[in-house]
């Protein structure tokens, strides 16, 4: 099996249930957009996992070590659809008190690890 990086993420949505309803209905499996699926695996992108608590997100992404967060899709309509899907959820996102220039989801820091922990 190849090396995989793992990324530990986080976002918030705008404190509105109503908002917040809507985020979580369009992250059900039945109403993911398949082009931006795709190209999330065309990207590099292994596995990920969304988690919700209030208004904030936890993101769980595991990648290969050659994904680049910043390459643009593989086809003009893919970076299309994803930059559709991008406009859609900003909607409902907003940036943590630590972001610069539009950043949204932040890479968090590893403080602990178990197997690394001294018995």
């Amino acid at each position: 099996m190849s090396e995989t990086i793992r990324y530990c993420l986080a976002l918030d949505l705008h404190d509105d249930p109503q908002l917040i309803e809507e985020y979580i209905d369009y992250h059900k499996p039945e109403n993911a957009w398949p082009q931006v699926t795709q190209n999330m695996r065309d990207a590099g992108i292994v596995d990920m996992e969304i988690y919700h608590l209030g208004d904030r997100l936890f993101m769980i992404m595991e990648t290969t070590a050659e994904f680049d967060p910043n390459a643009p899709a593989k086809t003009e309509e893919a970076q299309q659809k994803s930059e559709e899907w991008e406009t859609l959820m900003w909607k409902y996102q907003k940036p943590l008190q630590w972001a610069k220039n539009g950043e949204k989801w932040m890479r968090m820091e590893k403080i602990y690890d178990l197997k690394l922990a001294k018995d």
